[in-house]
């Protein structure tokens, strides 16, 4: 049988049971009102960068486990060799945000060293962007369709076509945006950091933003 689908709420949901939470407790816990966490969990709501990384680090485990099938007999949990999993975009976790809609990839491997994802991008100019992205780590990205202007903190901007690549600091402040004449461009993107936990790794904004 096939799996459906993971989400962030479902993965939250099993987070809380699996501790014996209610979602009161959960909302103490973390730092995040009752009402939106009801939200996340309903899938009426995602929420931003600031607020994933805070529950990763306030529940102790690595921010890629927002991005893995709830934990069962099914999951690959194991580090080391003989580990694989087999990803698409049927089986991927989507968050869809202002800026890009992500695909994470694997979500059947916790602990993961790396986190891959397909993305669109959506955003022309920077205006329309916002801020700069800045997270620990590194990454890779391929254009797998279009192209991309990317912005950097420290370069010249970069248009980058479908087959070339990109290696970066992800702690410099970075932006993908779709180039002059460009409609559609998708990105496979690796990120992986010093720190096998990956807690600092880039997570989405959100569709909706909550303060």
């Amino acid at each position: 049988m096939t799996r459906a689908t993971p989400d962030l709420g479902t993965v939250l949901n099993s987070l809380r049971t699996s501790r014996g939470w209610t979602l009161a407790k959960m909302s103490q816990e973390v730092g995040i009102a009752l009402s939106t966490l009801s939200k996340v969990e309903r899938g009426k709501l995602t929420l931003n960068y600031d607020k994933l990384q805070m529950i990763a680090r306030r529940l102790n485990i690595p921010l890629s486990e927002l991005f893995s099938w709830p934990e069962d007999s099914k999951s690959i949990q194991t580090k080391g060799l003989a580990r694989r999993s087999i990803g698409s975009l049927d089986n991927a976790m989507p968050v869809l945000t202002e800026k890009y809609d992500y695909y994470y990839l694997c979500c059947d491997l916790h602990k993961k060293l790396m986190i891959p994802m397909i993305t669109r991008v959506k955003a022309r100019t920077l205006e329309e962007f916002g801020e700069l992205l800045t997270h620990d780590g590194e990454e890779f990205v391929y254009i797998i369709e279009g192209s991309v202007e990317v912005r950097t903190e420290y370069y010249a901007p970069v248009v980058l076509k479908t087959g070339e690549a990109i290696y970066l600091d992800s702690n410099m402040g970075h932006a993908y945006l779709l180039a002059e004449g460009c409609s559609e461009a998708a990105l496979l993107g690796i990120c992986a950091c010093a720190t096998n936990d990956l807690e600092e790794i880039m997570t989405p904004d959100t569709r909706s933003q909550i303060d």
